[in-house]
């Protein structure tokens, strides 16, 4: 599959500017938000750059003051360049994060993952995904059954895993996401997740124990009341993909969900919230 690096650069440059940039844009199809120290660069398959993408991504650069320019990227490009950009990456002491072309990092963590993600979301660089391993360590796994919704590499599904969770589902729009997910669990000798190509609607459990969702603020709104029935009884369900200027409008949807806010993190102005049932 062929694909489109596009660069997009806000009025003016700040990290902060680059978060709301991502924020304002991950209801478009793009497949992986890249974060540069001049610019935000994003990548959408040849397929899903359509005219109406196009025509979408004009009008929102004229409203809110960016620029963007896109370059065509071979499919057999790829590889090369989701490689000359990723870094391995530590979690406290919790977990190491590392590609399988990278030597091992060695340090003392409970968990070292490989993570080959292509074009799946989720090495754990974005603050969102670095703020939900975080929180993972608080939550008890132990013979739990999980669902990792909007799944990206099957990053969170695998370490639940590790975490010694007991039957894992992970779901993805995007096949990409979903091929990627199988890829890794068997990298990282995971056996009990099934990665599932759909919706949440695809999902028919209603027992999970806990409910992994990184993903971003509408589709979250607009699933919460769903992933509260599908939770066992004081189950619970992390959030992530959201910014601090959304607080108050997730709070509203969690209150009317009947859930309980039991942990926030803020990392870079985004959010993630532990709820419990």
């Amino acid at each position: 599959m062929n694909y489109y690096s596009i660069q997009v650069t806000p009025p003016q440059y700040s990290a902060e500017n680059l978060e709301i940039l991502t924020a304002q844009l991950s209801d478009l199809p793009f497949d992986t938000f890249e974060e540069t120290e001049t610019c935000l660069r994003v990548f959408v398959s040849e397929s899903d750059w359509t005219k109406a993408v196009e025509k979408e991504m004009n009008q929102r650069a004229k409203k809110l003051g960016f620029s963007f320019d896109k370059t065509f990227i071979p499919y057999q490009n790829w590889n090369k360049l989701w490689e000359s950009n990723f870094e391995p990456i530590r979690v406290d002491d919790f977990v190491n994060l590392r590609a399988d072309f990278h030597p091992k990092l060695g340090n003392a963590v409970q968990f070292e993952l490989t993570i080959n993600p292509k074009m799946a979301f989720g090495t754990g660089h974005h603050a969102t995904t670095y703020m939900m391993i975080q929180m993972m360590r608080d939550v008890d796994f132990e013979n739990k059954k999980v669902l990792d919704y909007g799944c990206g590499t099957g990053i969170l599904a695998i370490l639940a895993s590790k975490l010694r969770a007991s039957t894992l589902e992970a779901v993805d729009i995007e096949y990409a996401s979903f091929d990627n997910t199988i890829e890794n669990c068997t990298i990282n000798d995971v056996h009990n997740v099934k990665s599932i190509h759909g919706v949440l609607e695809t999902i028919t459990s209603t027992d999970f124990d806990v409910i992994l969702a990184n993903i971003n603020r509408n589709v979250i709104l607009d699933s919460i009341k769903t992933l509260h029935f599908k939770l066992n009884t004081e189950g619970v369900l992390l959030i992530s993909g959201f910014l601090k200027e959304d607080e108050k409008v997730m709070l509203e949807a969690i209150e009317q969900s009947r859930l309980k806010v039991l942990k926030t993190l803020e990392r870079t102005n985004w959010l993630c919230m532990l709820l419990e049932k």
